[in-house]
């Protein structure tokens, strides 16, 4: 899914969080609504989440906050066995994504002008 996750065997919840852009509790509650995502356990009773899990969170992640589902229309989409990619191109731009632009091109604008 993401050509940038490191190439291990098992991540840290801080790492898996760095990587997904989520506070580390975001992922502990996704777990709990997301049966797709199951960290094992070290002996020391720390997460460690595979390749796989990580690339689920990312597309929970693009699910939930790109492309604006709810957490049970996520649970659906995963549910299909659906690829975020494949409504990547049919759903309109939201409006924060929008505004993020707009954002970042005025920031561009006056770094130009400067």
């Amino acid at each position: 899914m993401r050509a940038d996750i490191p190439d291990k065997l098992y991540f840290k919840i801080g790492e898996v969080s760095k990587l997904a852009c989520v506070e580390p509790h975001v992922l502990r509650y996704w777990e709990t609504e997301f049966s797709e995502i199951q960290p094992k356990r070290a002996n020391s009773n720390q997460r460690l989440y595979r390749r796989e899990d990580v690339e689920t969170v990312l597309q929970i992640k693009s699910l939930l906050h790109e492309q604006e589902f709810t957490i049970s229309g996520a649970k659906k989409f995963l549910s299909e066995g659906s690829k975020v990619d494949e409504i990547a191109d049919s759903t309109p731009v939201s409006s924060s994504c929008l505004k993020k632009i707009k954002k970042e091109l005025l920031a561009v604008q006056d770094l130009l002008k400067k």
